[in-house]
């Protein structure tokens, strides 16, 4: 369900930038995007003084100046006069919040679309098949193949029992999560995620989204592999489910290269989907 979610952020803060025309500032901290607070206010509003306007709408929801200094950080950007100064910026959630005490009528489309998915929250919290079936809609809305998303999607299931297996065995999430799965991908393919990232190309995009079928189905064969092992060898606390990770990385990494050395091609890829739709890959190389 977070998933789906975290998709559509993404695809919000897409929008976010780029509202109506209007550059809206953006930095990076903290690995995520912060926007600037007053153009957000520029852009949602008619004011001739965005400033202003925020200083009356946090008089106007006390509730949102009372934690304003949570919701808001002042980071480096550029000014109109090429200078470099520290502007309050939110993040996606942050902005939500404030774009709620925006009362404009350009402010509706958001303040719509966030209902929206609120509701599609709770209904998804009732029946959980309904943000399977949203995530695939997704998939096959960004072109990819059916066989891919089936995958893709057995992945996610594979991850999360390994996850819930971890919490049970008293892993923290941040950040020998992290670490574990560092571990499994070393032993499976050589690489950690980010250098894995890095061999594709990629910066903040997710990178199981830019694997091939074949990597994974080495991912998924490692972190199920990671999964059993720690079950039966009853492993508990970080250490032992590191050595437990290393062991299901390195079960899949012997199959990828037992594979590799009987068909003479390489299983992990340099390519990604950003420019070439998964889908329009797959009929291309069919052509060829």
């Amino acid at each position: 369900m977070e998933y789906v979610l975290k998709k559509r952020v993404y695809l919000m803060e897409t929008k976010l930038a780029i509202f109506k025309g209007s550059e809206i500032r953006r930095t990076l901290h903290s690995d995520e995007w912060w926007f600037a607070v007053v153009d957000i206010v520029a852009t949602l509003t008619v004011s001739a003084d965005p400033k202003q306007y925020v200083k009356k709408m946090r008089q106007r929801d006390s509730e949102l100046n009372s934690y304003w200094g949570t919701i808001c950080t002042p980071l480096p950007l550029r000014t109109q006069d090429g200078k470099t100064r520290k502007i309050n910026c939110a993040n996606t959630e942050g902005v939500f919040r404030i774009i709620q005490s925006i009362p404009s009528p350009k402010a509706e489309p958001f303040k719509r679309w966030l209902a929206k998915v609120g509701y599609e929250r709770v209904q998804e919290i009732e029946d959980p098949e309904l943000a399977s079936k949203r995530t695939k809609e997704i998939y096959r809305a960004k072109g990819y193949s059916e066989n891919w998303i089936e995958k893709r999607m057995r992945g996610i299931a594979i991850r999360a029992e390994l996850t819930d297996e971890w919490t049970d065995r008293g892993v923290k999430e941040s950040p020998e999560y992290t670490i574990l799965t560092a571990e499994i991908s070393k032993a499976a393919f050589g690489m950690t995620p980010a250098e894995y990232k890095r061999h594709k190309g990629l910066n903040r995009q997710n990178l199981r989204d830019h694997m091939t079928d074949l990597e994974l189905i080495f991912s998924m064969l490692g972190e199920a592999a990671t999964t059993e092992i720690a079950r039966k060898q009853d492993a508990q606390g970080f250490v032992k489910n590191k050595v437990a990770s290393n062991k299901g990385g390195t079960i899949a990494g012997d199959a990828r290269k037992n594979l590799e050395l009987e068909t003479g091609s390489d299983v992990i890829s340099s390519k990604n989907y950003l420019t070439e739709p998964e889908r329009q890959r797959r009929l291309s190389q069919k052509k060829k």
